[in-house]
């Protein structure tokens, strides 16, 4: 029986009074790819775990995709592997609704050995660079797009991912139907299921889409006033978009870009900015954009380049950057466009926002807000101009300044002068090792198309 005593904190009070059939605490942080970590424990550990924290390694932040780590920056083996200090962060003990029996949630944040915030755990690389904009007596406001993918479990010939029967027709889902209803009224259930989740968690989403492709969904989420807790939301509505696609039968996957001939899933951030009187300083009355709004822009446009690594992570994520397709492939801005990679969307001026539409749903939320605050700092402060808006189709050919290959883009980053002095010294330097080592690991693995190429060539 959890203790219920007037000695607990009163968020653990009030969470196991709500939830008393409780039997475990899932603690949970993501890596620097994204991917949710961490250790359940019995709930009889709750107390001590909100009153004095729980350690895990240090280098948990410094794995790849797969988990290995690479020892990057002698962050691992070479230093023998040291904890870090967690702790709960608060207004995150969740019940989790898609469990097979009662279990709660709590979001961690980490210290280094001083009790200084972990330098490599994204989160504290987000809330650095949130701490310049602070300077400037600026506060952004935030919001996420994500799109996803339902995919059958049985996966078809070779191993290639394909897409669920309809609950409605009993049929595979062929064809793009963006915005069609029968697709989201045939999974009806299942989406009502991960909003209700994200109820209980305390996420706020908002509209539901069908989009470009068989079993592709968009949920938003609602613009929060604290950017950390928007990014928190981030991580933990792909881990409710999993965790209710399985209990229904199917696989959700954020993967960038899963079926070669259809659309990528795109992770969209939406940015406003208030100063201390509550003034949207993006707002340009008359003239839609402010100076403020420009400068945020190109300065956004000018850390593109060494900012792919981050809204690109994957090998995979490549694949969804193509001519024509609404998927950004220049540095270029402009007003209700979606072929831009800065779109200002439509709207009253006490609501004018950035919408930067580059990274990929496979991006860390945490690492790909940070490089979008850092580019509107460094633009605002430097007063960059973005030059003039673009009209008509700006992805009709690639931007060569561009990386549009995963090795490239780490180059771009570890050129950069400017990044580092936002998301820390180091920081590009560790996560640069790390996804060069998983980019090893993925070269080496023969692909069936080398057989097909090479194994019969004289």
């Amino acid at each position: 029986m959890p203790d219920s005593s007037s000695e607990l904190h009163p968020e653990v009070a009030a969470f196991l009074a709500d939830h008393p059939d409780t039997v475990a605490i899932d603690l949970l942080l993501a890596d620097l790819s994204g991917v949710i970590r961490g250790k359940r424990y019995p709930v009889e550990d709750l107390k001590s775990v909100w009153k004095s924290g729980v350690t895990f390694p240090a280098s948990v932040f410094l794995l790849d995709t797969n988990g290995q780590s690479h020892d990057p920056g002698g962050k691992g083996f070479s230093d023998g592997d040291p904890d870090a200090i967690a702790r709960p962060i608060p207004g995150s003990l969740k019940p989790v609704p898609w469990a097979k029996r009662p279990l709660g949630q709590l979001l961690l944040t980490f210290s280094d050995s001083k009790n200084q915030p972990l330098a490599f755990e994204p989160r504290n690389v987000l809330a650095r660079a949130l701490g310049r904009l602070r300077e400037l007596g600026l506060r952004p406001v935030v919001a996420f797009e994500l799109e996803f993918y339902l995919l059958d479990k049985e996966r078809a010939e070779g191993r290639r991912p394909q897409p669920p029967l309809s609950p409605l027709t009993g049929k595979r889902e062929s064809g793009t139907q963006v915005y069609g209803m029968d697709q989201v009224d045939g999974f009806e259930d299942l989406l009502e299921d991960i909003t209700d989740a994200c109820d209980a968690q305390g996420i706020p989403t908002g509209a539901i889409s069908a989009e470009y492709a068989p079993g592709q969904f968009e949920i938003n989420l609602r613009h929060e006033t604290y950017p950390l807790m928007a990014a928190d939301h981030c991580v933990l509505f792909k881990r409710v978009v999993r965790g209710v696609a399985r209990k229904h039968g199917y696989q959700a996957t954020f993967m960038a870009k899963p079926y070669p001939e259809e659309a990528g899933s795109g992770l969209h951030l939406h940015v406003s900015l208030y100063d201390e009187e509550g003034n949207n300083v993006f707002d340009g009355g008359e003239a839609l954009a402010s100076d403020t709004l420009r400068h945020a822009i190109g300065g956004v446009l000018d850390l593109l380049p060494e900012s792919m690594a981050f809204l690109a992570p994957n090998v995979n994520s490549y694949r969804r950057f193509e001519p024509n397709i609404f998927v950004p492939i220049t540095r270029s801005w402009g007003f209700e466009n979606r072929s831009v990679a800065m779109r200002v969307p439509i709207g009253s001026g006490k609501a004018r926002r950035i919408e930067s539409r580059v990274a990929g749903a496979d991006a860390n939320p945490y690492l790909a807000l940070a490089s979008m605050i850092a580019g509107i700092h460094h633009g605002i402060v430097n007063r960059i101009d973005p030059g003039a808006p673009h009209d008509g189709n700006a992805g009709e050919s690639f931007d060569k300044a561009l990386p549009m290959r995963p090795r490239r883009a780490l180059e771009q980053l570890l050129a950069s002068e400017i990044i580092p002095q936002y998301l820390g010294a180091d920081y590009p330097k560790l996560y640069a090792a790390c996804k060069e080592a998983e980019y090893d690991e993925f070269d080496w693995l023969i692909s069936p198309q080398e057989y097909d190429w090479y194994l019969q060539a004289d």
